[in-house]
């Protein structure tokens, strides 16, 4: 048992010796059912169940919280009785959720930046935590505020044809070869806004929490995790990746949701967190993508099927305050030799990058702006998403990504669809790193902000511009990508796997090259609180040996331009 899954179960045994409330309590509000698709079922669920009672669960904090995870053993949604009387859970005149959630990770085709607009109500995750300590008083006092705390833990492994460490990069999330480890364990304490009323303003807000090896992969430059990841580059870390207050108003057009704080980037088919993504491994496309923003993000529902979208945040993966940050320039008013020419004379530079005695902590931590358009058909089967996510000059940042890009979604039958994304991306004036150049020059001797000086580990990549004697370039990406599902049953699905990635200047993935990869995995629930999901993925650089490598040593003699991994994960939900 993990020391976090221990801290848990201590906190139930706590709260249950405590005693916070009275056995013959009121019930506490219970998670709403989740929406139905208007479609038929793909397959008829296993034997439908009697629903279960509140007080069938007994009257134990942790005898509940088991209670109702045997409850939900094999079902494809909550047995729990529901008050018949409850308000619903979609707007009757809004586009169906076109699929459903077991075995999907999500109900209605994602967007970020806000709340399912149309289809929220607070209270309604399925939780065993909050079940669990419903009769008690700091339940009840939760579920009176309409605030719950759930979360899950996840845990993978690989086997894989790489073997040196962290050899699986450029893939990522499980980059260490042939290991086990701690993905993620999350927390959340949130209350959403109710976006289905229409009569009134309401609010909520989230607090997360991450801890494990996953906590890399929403990294923010200036916040928390800056020891951990950069100068130690643990293994397992803590971030809060969404720190977020929203104000729902009712009565603009179809609503507005205002969200401020830290929150994960708007577009992408995936995301950090494992039940949000159709497979455990992530795509190339979104590895090496923005991930979280900090500022203000507006969604208007124009209409049931037009939703607009604007925001300004300080750039991407970056705390706020390095808007004012400076870090010494170790090569101003210097000449630095960097190579010789055909006569054997040495060759000097100067910064021309960073000429400056000192510069920004981070060059991309400036205000940007995100702006996108959702358009989804009444019947929701097909879905057109277009973004420009936190665009501002684009000079070279920590992550300060130029993204302009397009998921779409289209449901084929009543158990297939496909996910696609498609996007470009581009950073300027990113330090040329090739051999001999005078950028490599310039970035060794301490000349930029993301030279070994200020990273031991894991800061952002140069470019290998196309001319040597470049100091730097524009580093551009472009990709496709495509997940194709179909689902047998309510309670698995299977998910084709299908990417082309070209890593024009190899900023973003250390090897410039062509990429693609194939993979195929299998997402199986136990319950609506545990995921099973082995898969098989094979990958294949087109330019270059990106596998293999270890970089944080530079050994690079085992590198090879191909892999062939065998993952999976189980996520347990709480």
């Amino acid at each position: 048992m993990t020391i976090f899954a221990s801290r848990f179960v201590a906190g139930l045994i706590l709260i249950d010796a405590l005693g916070l409330g009275g056995v013959d309590a009121a019930q506490a509000d219970q998670p709403a059912a989740p929406a139905e698709d208007a479609s038929p079922a793909p397959a008829a669920p296993p034997a439908a169940p009697a629903t279960i009672t509140d007080k069938s669960l007994g009257t134990s904090v942790i005898g509940r919280f088991f209670n109702y995870q045997a409850a939900e053993w094999g079902k494809a949604a909550s047995p729990l009785e529901t008050d018949p009387n409850a308000p619903v859970s979609r707007r009757t005149d809004w586009a169906p959720a076109p699929v459903t959630a077991p075995p999907y990770p999500f109900t209605d085709w994602p967007y970020g930046g806000s709340e399912l607009m149309g289809a929220t109500r607070p209270s309604s995750v399925d939780s065993p935590l909050m079940v669990a300590i419903a009769d008690t008083g700091l339940g009840k006092a939760m579920a009176g505020a309409h605030i719950q705390m759930y979360g899950w833990v996840d845990v993978g492994g690989n086997i894989s044809t790489s073997h040196v460490h962290q050899g699986n990069q450029p893939a990522a999330y499980a980059y260490a070869p042939n290991t086990v480890q701690l993905d993620q364990a999350v927390l959340y304490i949130e209350r959403t806004p109710d976006t289905v009323q229409s009569d009134h303003v309401d609010w909520g807000f989230r607090v997360s929490g991450i801890y494990g090896s996953d906590y890399r992969y929403t990294a923010s430059r200036g916040f928390l995790v800056d020891r951990g990841l950069f100068q130690k580059n643990k293994i397992n870390g803590f971030d809060m990746p969404m720190i977020y207050g929203e104000v729902f108003v009712p009565k603009i057009a179809q609503g507005l949701l205002i969200r401020i704080g830290r929150y994960i980037s708007l577009p992408d088919i995936e995301a950090q967190l494992a039940p949000n993504n159709y497979m455990y491994s992530h795509s190339l496309t979104y590895t090496f993508d923005n991930y979280t923003n900090e500022g203000v993000q507006l969604t208007l529902a124009a209409t049931k099927n037009l939703f607009l979208q604007l925001g300004v945040s300080m750039g991407s993966d970056t705390a706020l305050w390095n808007a004012n940050k400076r870090l010494p320039n170790a090569t101003y008013g210097q000449s630095l030799p960097y190579g010789t020419d055909a006569s054997g004379n040495t060759l000097y530079t100067t910064n021309t990058l960073f000429p400056g005695a000192t510069f920004k902590t981070d060059p991309g931590a400036v205000p940007s702006i995100t702006a996108c358009v959702r358009y989804q058909s009444s019947s929701a089967r097909d879905n057109v998403y277009v973004c420009a996510d936190a665009i501002n000059h684009g000079t070279w940042g920590y992550n300060n990504l130029q993204w302009f890009g397009v998921t779409y979604y289209h449901k084929f039958t009543r158990n297939t669809h496909v996910a696609f994304e498609s996007y470009y991306l581009y950073q300027k004036n990113v330090v040329n790193v090739d051999a001999g150049s005078p950028g490599l020059a310039i970035f060794s001797a301490g000349g930029t902000p993301f030279s070994p000086q200020f990273y031991l580990f894991n800061g952002p990549n140069g470019a290998q511009c196309n001319d040597v004697n470049a100091v730097s370039c524009t580093a551009k990406v472009y990709t496709a990508l495509a997940y194709w599902n179909w689902q047998p049953s309510p309670l698995d699905n299977l998910s084709l796997r299908t990417e082309y990635y070209n890593d024009e200047q190899g900023q973003r993935t250390g090897t410039k090259s062509r990429y693609y990869e194939v993979g195929i995995g299998w997402q199986h629930w136990l319950s609506p609180q545990i995921e099973l999901r082995p898969e098989v993925t094979y990958y294949r650089s087109l330019d270059g040996n990106a596998f293999n490598n270890d970089f944080s040593t530079g050994n690079t003699a085992f590198a090879k331009n191909h892999q062939l991994m065998a993952a999976g994960d189980v996520i347990i939900h709480f």
